[in-house]
């Protein structure tokens, strides 16, 4: 599985979202279209970047009034939760976040794994601490959705970008996730997805 190589300069752009504002940083792939470097609840650029692997990492950002992508978050806001699917992201680090993080973007909306759950899911049960740094080091929070990922104990363990957000995207997702064995079921239709054929990271981040 490839993705596309970031060919063009980077720029980011921010939307209001009901947990805050979402922030995210792009570069244009060599097909033209936009790669996801990072995103977050922020507004502030300066805690995106040192988040994105330093050999990615782009030397200048330029704002944008609007993105493409953000068309994606706000219907993922609204409901459509199988919509981040789709979105094209580049991260990079060793062979087991690479893993890892492609393995995320499989955890189905409302019915988040555990640590322990997504280290089986990885196919290495033993490494929970190492699914947990997975986690951690994410940088492209929503579009890799390491918020399905619960503490050992069922808690809502760490999150980059608070609890109080982790616990609303994970009630979102199972008032409108389609999946009927996730509580709250909504029977809402979901629109078109956004981009063309999914594709899931395959480069992935290490922080620094």
């Amino acid at each position: 599985m490839t993705t596309s190589t970031p060919a063009g300069p980077a720029r980011y752009a921010t939307v209001p979202t009901p947990t805050g504002p979402f922030t995210v940083v792009v570069t244009e792939g060599a097909d033209g279209a936009d790669v996801v470097l990072a995103g977050g609840w922020t507004d502030e650029l300066g805690e995106l970047l040192p988040v994105i692997h330093r050999s990615l990492r782009p030397e200048a950002v330029a704002p944008a009034p609007r993105l493409p992508v953000l068309g994606v978050v706000e219907a993922f806001h609204a409901g459509e939760v199988g919509v981040i699917d789709d979105v094209v992201v580049q991260q990079r680090s060793g062979p087991f976040l690479t893993e890892a993080w492609e393995v995320l973007r499989t955890v189905p909306a409302g019915r988040p794994d555990t640590y322990a759950a997504f280290a089986a899911r990885c196919g290495r049960p033993a490494a929970v601490r190492a699914a947990a740094n997975a986690c951690a080091r994410n940088a492209a929070a929503l579009f890799v959705p390491c918020h399905r990922v619960l503490g050992s104990d069922g808690g809502m363990g760490g999150f980059r970008w608070g609890t109080d957000v982790k616990r609303w995207l994970l009630a979102h997702e199972a008032q409108h996730s389609k999946d009927p064995r996730a509580p709250h079921t909504s029977r809402a239709r979901r629109g078109p997805l956004h981009g063309g054929r999914p594709q899931r990271a395959s480069e992935v981040l290490s922080v620094g």
